[in-house]
């Protein structure tokens, strides 16, 4: 068999197993030691848990667990409410000022978690029930967290840009600046979508104009809960672009900081409490890591066989304008994030795209938030849209086909980001280019 036809029986075995619900570590293991014992023998097998061990021993993989221990310490407390009900109280006379509350309170928590699920988790348990509350309708209640809580993989700390930093070999520390311009760009194109609709509805119909009203002082007492986690936020981004830490140092810092808080102004100091935090960061951590090591020991594979490079030549041989190669790598991923999650696509992708998008002239870094964004949509659309699962599970009064309607116009919203940043690159650009300087 040629490498092509290797590679297209690798793509449909692939799309099979992981299709049929196998954990993706077990999935991307047992595809890659079938073909390396098909194609090379037994003996290839000798170098499956080298492979495996040598990935996992980057130093930098120490900022996974951390940033983890970091979001599930911040999840398991009420600091979600707290941050919504604090720009609630800026908020309530501003048309639509409830549902962009929720939408700020998930860029906000985003930017302490860094995860998608657990920022729709955390804001959606008290945004969603107080809209629904006060006349939201149920489609724009749902979506609007459904999209805010996917800027978790977005905005910095975030995962995502980590497993791309070291598929790509790309600087941490620029790729999470550059997610800050585009995550900005969400959120404000997110809540003006709120403010337009929410108008139109009051014009329609005033009753449904809120009454409530906050004195100064109740305004700024709601901010004194969420100060000290803003603060971690500034903390890390000062040590993180000031030059005064490593991302694996900052974020055993911003760990402990966030627990300590956790433990001061929760109160969650008890063994029950930390044992959900501490379980919840092992069980994730342990899940990403080992789709980390499954996925190079995939990579191995496919550059073994010759599939990653025959793959990288075709696609460059296509001699395809580059917007056009650029719209079909876009339209792949879209669908590839409707089935697969964000983790195994950049690893499983990013070794066969980067030599492609690098032939091409397209910065890398750049590119990562083209993907990211594309992640997002993939998190609320099915079938798997995680996302709109943990919505029907904190609002389980709201039929799943609403959830899934009510995020269709933020869907809209994400791939006209895309278009704007692939016109105007300097939105990720920019930030990065001026605090880093130039360069890669």
């Amino acid at each position: 068999m040629s490498e092509t036809q290797i590679g297209l029986v690798l793509l449909v075995v692939t799309l099979m197993v992981l299709f049929s619900g196998i954990p993706i570590a077990w999935g991307l293991t047992l595809v890659s030691v079938s073909f390396l014992l098909v194609f090379e023998g037994p003996t290839a097998l000798n170098v499956v848990g080298i492979t495996i061990m040598d990935e996992l021993s980057s130093f930098a993989l120490l900022t996974i667990p951390l940033f983890v221990l970091l979001g599930a310490a911040i999840g398991v407390s009420a600091a979600g409410r707290d941050i919504y009900e604090s720009l609630y109280r800026w908020l309530v006379r501003v048309p639509g000022g409830l549902v962009i509350a929720n939408i700020f309170a998930c860029g906000i928590f985003s930017a302490i978690c860094g995860s998608s699920p657990a920022t729709a988790a955390a804001i959606g348990k008290v945004g969603v029930p107080e809209m629904l509350k006060r006349g939201i309708p149920p489609g724009l209640a749902t979506g609007a967290i459904c999209a805010g809580g996917t800027l978790g993989i977005l905005i910095p700390p975030s995962i995502t840009m980590i497993l791309y930093g070291l598929a790509t070999e790309t600087s941490i520390g620029r790729l999470f600046l550059a997610g800050v311009g585009p995550g900005i760009l969400l959120v404000v194109l997110f809540a003006l979508y709120a403010w337009i609709v929410t108008l139109i509805g009051h014009r329609r119909n005033p009753q449904t104009i809120p009454e409530e009203h906050y004195t100064l002082a109740e305004k700024m007492k709601g901010i004194e809960k969420v100060a000290p986690f803003i603060a971690i936020i500034v903390a890390i981004a000062y040590m993180m672009y000031g030059g005064i830490a490593t991302p694996s140092e900052i974020a055993a810092v911003s760990a402990a900081l966030a627990l300590a808080l956790v433990m001061v102004i929760y109160k969650a100091w008890h063994l029950r409490d930390l044992w959900h935090i501490f379980r919840d960061t092992v069980r994730e951590s342990t899940m990403i890591l080992m789709i980390i090591g499954a996925a190079a020991l995939f990579s191995y594979m496919m550059s073994l066989l010759y599939i990653t490079q025959t793959a990288a030549e075709a696609m460059v041989n296509l001699e395809l304008n580059r917007w056009v190669l650029m719209a079909l790598i876009n339209v792949f991923m879209l669908v590839a994030g409707c089935f697969l999650p964000p983790v195994a696509i950049i690893l499983m992708l990013m070794p066969i795209l980067t030599p492609v998008l690098e032939a091409n002239g397209f910065d890398l870094i750049w590119f990562a938030v083209i993907l990211t964004i594309n992640m997002e949509v993939g998190l609320i659309t099915p079938p798997v849209g995680l996302n709109l699962y943990v919505l029907k599970g904190v609002a389980p009064q709201v039929p799943l086909p609403t959830v899934l309607l009510g995020s269709l116009p933020f869907v809209l919203i994400m791939l006209f980001a895309i278009v704007l940043i692939c016109i105007f690159p300097e939105i990720a650009l920019w930030l990065p280019d001026t605090l880093m300087g130039p360069g890669r």
